[in-house]
């Protein structure tokens, strides 16, 4: 799952997949170390650290066969999942890395990538969070809808109530594991030459690229980077744009985003 983010936010593709489709797939959901239910030492993450705890996690319950799993990652988690297929190639049936990158760069000038990453650190009061979190994660139409799973009047306000549910748990989120998950993502680094290895190893058709043309978060500039460096569409990497959505897209795109997780693994099961 992303920073800052507990396995709570994968609930629609939980039901989606692993309850109304139970005779088809298990899924397994986990907060990283840091977040939730998970420890939160004080020392420094990294992603290659984080994947080795997805592995020990994957291991414990013994999914363990050749091609045998089928790994989504969501922007920092799309990140741990590129070190999780380094480490273990050859058990990736498929690989979708989501509103992710393999680097993070400034695409959007030099003031306001500043502003952008001192704005996450500096406290503030609960609504004046929420409301900021709500711009870099969501598109403006999206939190505009109605809230078609119930309960409240739009989709940002039942965004706003869940968000603010999970910081006034001290136990399950602090300052110190919000910072030390930053730390990774913010240092995550794959190079081009790692990233053909990537491809190489896992396989290019087995891999999906998937993002949102105006994600505020990780700017789409860095999925074009991360498609043509696995190799790009031409040497079989799945790309898939959704026009207009931001860095959420299992929630902004929850029908579109199942169908497409659901025909790729199809595909993979037959190659």
């Amino acid at each position: 799952m992303g920073l800052g983010a507990f396995k709570s936010a994968w609930q629609r593709q939980t039901k989606d997949f692993g309850h109304d489709q139970s005779s088809k797939y298990t899924c397994l959901v986990f907060d990283n170390r840091g977040m939730g239910q998970s420890d939160k030492p004080l020392m420094r993450y990294s992603t290659s650290e984080m994947a080795k705890d997805t592995l020990e996690l994957i291991d414990h319950v013994g999914w363990t066969s050749r091609r045998d799993l089928h790994v989504i990652g969501t922007s920092m988690g799309g990140m741990i999942a590129q070190e999780l297929a380094l480490l273990v190639p050859e058990r990736i049936a498929s690989l979708s890395l989501v509103s992710t990158a393999a680097r993070l760069v400034n695409t959007v000038g030099f003031v306001q990538n500043l502003r952008n990453r001192i704005n996450m650190f500096i406290p503030k009061a609960p609504d004046v969070q929420i409301a900021e979190v709500k711009t870099r994660l969501f598109s403006d139409s999206w939190l505009a809808e109605p809230d078609v799973d119930g309960g409240f009047p739009t989709n940002g306000d039942r965004f706003a109530a869940q968000e603010l549910k999970k910081r006034q748990d001290p136990e399950a989120f602090t300052r110190t594991g919000f910072v030390c998950q930053a730390i990774a993502a913010g240092w995550h680094h794959k190079g081009p030459e790692q990233l053909r290895a990537l491809g190489d190893a896992v396989g290019r058709e087995r891999i999906q690229v998937m993002h949102g043309t105006i994600d505020n978060m990780v700017t789409f500039p860095h999925a074009q980077v991360l498609v043509q460096e696995l190799g790009g569409e031409e040497q079989g990497v799945t790309y898939v744009t959704f026009e207009g959505r931001g860095h959420v897209l299992q929630m902004e795109e929850r029908k579109g985003f199942a169908s497409f997780i659901s025909a790729f693994v199809d595909k993979t099961e037959n190659l």
